[in-house]
């Protein structure tokens, strides 16, 4: 089985949120772990993934434009992605930067494409995904973590 976590990162803060999800995947035991950008994904990645982890910078309150790309690209496939797993992550440049506005528009994407959405673990913050300002610390690269491996279980136990 195999997650995919997808992202756009400019300065490399969400880049690093994507790869402490993708470690979190790598957790929840045999399940494979698919990082990619929005330049490398392809259809192939979304329809061979059980679960996906979206994540973007905060670009005028919601997802850059190049997350936005992907999904209206993959529109075709949107029928096949029905009850997977899909979840949603977050960088700003403020603190009120919109990070929460930026994860309902990926939920959003998500759930159009039929997903089932969840957020992060209730022993990270239990709210709509991961997120930070600036540059993601510790604690925030463990949420990361823990929403991955999250993704991960649930997609096994539904598929199962």
């Amino acid at each position: 089985m195999q997650i995919l976590v997808l992202y756009f990162s400019r300065s490399g803060n969400t880049k690093k949120l994507a790869e402490a999800i993708a470690e979190g995947v790598k957790l929840a035991g045999d399940v494979q772990v698919v990082l990619k950008t929005t330049d490398e994904v392809t259809k192939e990645d979304f329809l061979n993934s059980e679960g996906i982890v979206a994540g973007s910078p905060v670009y005028f309150g919601g997802m850059a434009s190049q997350l936005k790309d992907v999904f209206d690209r993959f529109v075709g496939v949107r029928q096949k992605m029905g009850d997977r797993v899909g979840a949603a992550f977050a960088t700003s440049g403020d603190q009120s930067g919109g990070k929460e506005t930026t994860m309902f528009s990926i939920i959003q994407a998500l759930m159009i494409y039929g997903m089932i959405i969840v957020g992060d673990p209730l022993d990270a913050t239990g709210h709509y995904g991961v997120s930070c300002t600036g540059a993601p610390d510790e604690k925030t690269l463990e949420n990361a973590r823990k929403l991955g491996k999250r993704v991960a279980l649930l997609a096994t136990r539904l598929r199962a």
